[in-house]
């Protein structure tokens, strides 16, 4: 027996105790069993959450690590569009004019971005904002970096600049690939933060927009609101359908938080959202909308979403993470065609550069480009078969690919958050051990009789733990290239099994884990 399968049998027996404790005190958790027939195919792996991820802003992909960061997950998640702030800003040196008024329109900044996203396979999910300083209405801004949120003082010169802007697409990438791009009306212009405007205000600015590009190509895709909290969804869809203005999707946001409010200093305190359907039930809220409308095919894409809104809480670094992006990717993926996660990096300057490793920023990866736990669970996720098979668990995925592999994702979605009001930045800089669940009993049948290699990769407390090892290390506010080291190799994703084993002829095939709040497992099957 080697030393990691003692190890986990080790901690079965240490569940299985603190088990019997607990059925003593009359609160026995039975064992959690995930059964599935192999031969009973749900049918094709759905991948709505590979569709789209976010970044910061535009400028800031023109970054050397950002395009290096990018191109990792690329190649470990296979994420296939991306969409940020800013395209329109001035420091992509967009749009200028003359003293008479003369636009000047400028794409080498843009072309430099795009042309590596087209290099890498990663499709631009084109989010049209903020406004140009020249061809702004006022001069109201957000962020550190200052984007305008006026809607434009001549709309007719707006309806040229996204006319030639989509036109210079089409010359530059050709028709057929910009029709598999997404065009996105501005960014959450219900919220005063980014939009001086009304409702009236933005669908002038929508009606304008997807116009223009229509005009440049009938079959390119244009949508919004872009919305803050799935707000104007009815109402989008009513203002298109009685002006006649095209429209091929819903774009909105949600994140899973009950108390707080855009800040971009970090001082607002934000809480959890304690209810076990955040976010999902928005997501299915959206779709019902869409299809009580006039216009019931459309897709819906979640554009933003994650567990908070700010960049600053502490809970994107946190172990929980993984558990909680399984868990809303599996409670929405019948309803939405795209939920893309906000951010893919902490390389995001909306409230400047950031002065520690781990801020609470809301990337998979953080500055020195190590992998969060929230990382491995897109990273498990790209990784399960083509072909999902029926399984009697919720918060598992069984599936399968065409060489007989079998690959199980496994988890455990617990709020552990007390109910007395502490906000997360206070709450997740703890360190906050998770307590045993039982076991997991794995019982597949119609197994390919034969032998396999069984790896099993856990994120969790102190398993993958990137955060949890960083406050082991005196939580320091910078990192030496030593600690950068010490940290990467403290989380590799290494499998703590990874042994062969073999499946007789009654093609059964079982197998016990410990689980506690909010493990992820990942145990892959290969075929021998």
């Amino acid at each position: 027996m080697n030393r990691l399968k003692k190890i986990v049998l080790c901690a079965l027996v240490i569940v299985s105790t603190a088990s019997w404790a607990q059925k003593k005190e009359s609160k026995w958790v039975a064992p959690r069993i995930v059964a599935a027939d192999m031969n009973a195919v749900s049918g094709p792996t759905k991948t709505g959450w590979r569709k789209c991820v976010g970044a910061g802003r535009a400028n800031e992909g023109l970054r050397a690590d950002w395009q290096e960061q990018l191109k990792k997950v690329k190649k470990d998640i296979g994420f296939e569009n991306i969409r940020m702030h800013g395209l329109l800003h001035d420091d992509m040196g967009v749009y200028f004019e003359e003293k008479k008024g003369k636009p000047t329109y400028n794409w080498q900044y843009i072309d430099q971005l795009y042309d590596f996203l087209v290099s890498i396979n990663v499709k631009p999910f084109v989010e049209l904002s903020f406004m140009p300083k020249d061809l702004a209405s006022g001069p109201e801004t957000v962020f550190w970096w200052k984007g305008n949120i006026t809607p434009p003082k001549d709309y007719d010169k707006w309806y040229n600049l996204i006319k030639a802007l989509t036109e210079h697409f089409t010359e530059r990438y050709g028709a057929e690939e910009v029709k598999t791009w997404y065009f996105e009306v501005w960014n959450e212009p219900n919220h005063p933060a980014f939009l001086k405007g009304t409702q009236d205000d933005y669908f002038k600015m929508y009606d304008y927009t997807a116009k223009a590009i229509k005009a440049v190509n009938k079959d390119y895709k244009v949508g919004g609101p872009a919305s803050a909290g799935n707000a104007w969804v009815s109402e989008i869809i009513a203002y298109c359908d009685k002006q006649n203005v095209p429209i091929d999707f819903i774009a909105t946001h949600t994140y899973s938080v009950i108390k707080g409010t855009f800040d971009e200093t970090g001082k607002t305190g934000i809480q959890f959202n304690p209810d076990p359907m955040a976010v999902t039930k928005d997501v299915i809220n959206s779709r019902k909308l869409i299809q009580e409308s006039t216009k019931p095919n459309l897709e819906l894409h979640y554009t933003e979403w994650s567990s908070s809104f700010s960049s600053s809480d502490p809970i994107h670094d946190t172990y929980q993470s993984a558990a909680f992006i399984l868990d809303k990717i599996k409670g929405t993926e019948n309803f939405a065609n795209s939920m893309s996660y906000w951010t893919f990096t902490d390389i995001f300057e909306e409230k400047g550069p950031r002065a520690t490793p781990f801020h609470g920023g809301f990337g998979l990866l953080n500055y020195q480009s190590i992998k969060k736990p929230a990382y491995y669970a897109y990273q498990f996720l790209n990784k399960l078969g083509a072909t999902e098979i029926k399984s009697s668990d919720n918060a598992t995925w069984v599936c399968k690919n065409n060489k007989g592999d079998i690959q199980s994702l496994i988890w455990d979605f617990t709020i552990t958050q007390p109910e007395d009001k502490v906000f997360n930045s206070v709450y997740y800089k703890r360190d906050l051990p998770a307590k045993p669940k039982g076991t997991v009993q794995l019982k597949y049948n119609n197994v390919a009789e034969g032998k396999y290699q069984l790896s099993i990769v856990k994120v969790g407390y102190q398993s993958n733990d990137l955060y949890g090892s960083y406050m082991k290390m005196g939580s320091p506010n910078q990192l030496t290239k030593k600690q950068v080291e010490q940290l990467s190799n403290e989380n590799t994703g290494t499998p703590i099994i990874n042994e062969v084993v073999e499946v007789k002829k009654d093609k059964i095939f079982n197998y016990q884990l410990p689980m506690r709040e909010n493990d992820v497992y990942f145990v892959n099957l290969e075929k021998l």
